[in-house]
């Protein structure tokens, strides 16, 4: 297998362009697609982008989003929640309803129960028509912490110290949950395509390590070497060797 097809890149402008043109593309190709996104800084550029494309012509309207992970305890209507985010920064900047929003519950007492039905809810779906990720600074996808077996499913995590280090600027000094749930290997990694982008210097020797170690638990994000359609973008800072780009 050749493994994913990388994309490097001049600048974050040229970054959030290719992301979002990869993402168009596949709506194009399934208007009803199933997408489980992330949030945080790295897509934000491409979900602009991408509204800009659904306000001249993307036809997102059938389009079914998955919300990839959430910090265990953080209820809708909190600042803090990825739900709330998601919704800020995709699905409401692209006019996607919110009967079409999967929503990974982590706010209520019974949060294994909210990892079947989420998974139950894949599964009726099809499974992922896209995963649109970042890269952890330990190699996670979502919050699949190391190690995570690609086999694993929707589960409640204990986040590492570098996921909680990273989080913290979003948190404005308030603690960071030391749990959270997230969308399992297994889902995203058997998703018909996968986009991750990658930004700056601090993830230039995770994503070496991603490429070029075998794939293994301990580096989650190494798996997508066993991937038929996952694509990289990636920018020069983030990149340790000259580029063969596609």
């Amino acid at each position: 297998m050749a493994g994913p097809h990388i994309t490097v890149v001049d600048d974050a402008s040229d970054l959030d362009r290719r992301a979002a043109a990869l993402i168009a593309s596949t709506i194009r190709s399934r208007p009803d697609a199933s997408i489980v996104a992330a949030t945080g800084s790295s897509p934000i550029g491409a979900y602009r982008l991408l509204a800009r494309h659904a306000r001249t012509g993307l036809d997102v309207g059938h389009v079914r989003v998955f919300q990839l992970d959430e910090y265990l305890g953080v209820g809708s209507g909190d600042d803090r929640s990825l739900f709330e985010w998601m919704m800020r920064d995709l699905v409401s900047p692209l006019g996607i309803s919110r009967d079409r929003v999967v929503r990974l519950d982590a706010s209520g007492h019974d949060p294994a129960r909210a990892c079947r039905e989420y998974d139950g809810a894949v599964c009726a779906a099809g499974g992922f028509d896209l995963a649109i990720l970042g890269l952890g600074l330990n190699g996670h996808l979502g919050f699949n912490e190391p190690p995570s077996d690609p086999t694993s499913a929707t589960r409640v995590v204990r986040l590492s110290r570098e996921s909680s280090e990273s989080n913290r600027p979003y948190w404005g000094g308030r603690a960071v949950p030391d749990r959270a749930m997230t969308a399992g290997l297994s889902s995203l990694l058997a998703a018909r395509r996968v986009i991750v982008v990658v930004s700056g210097a601090s993830k230039r020797d995770i994503l070496a390590r991603t490429l070029r170690e075998p794939p293994t638990p301990w580096v989650p994000a190494s798996f997508l070497q066993q991937h038929a359609d996952a694509h990289i973008v990636v920018d020069r800072a983030a990149w340790s060797e000259r580029p063969r780009s596609d």
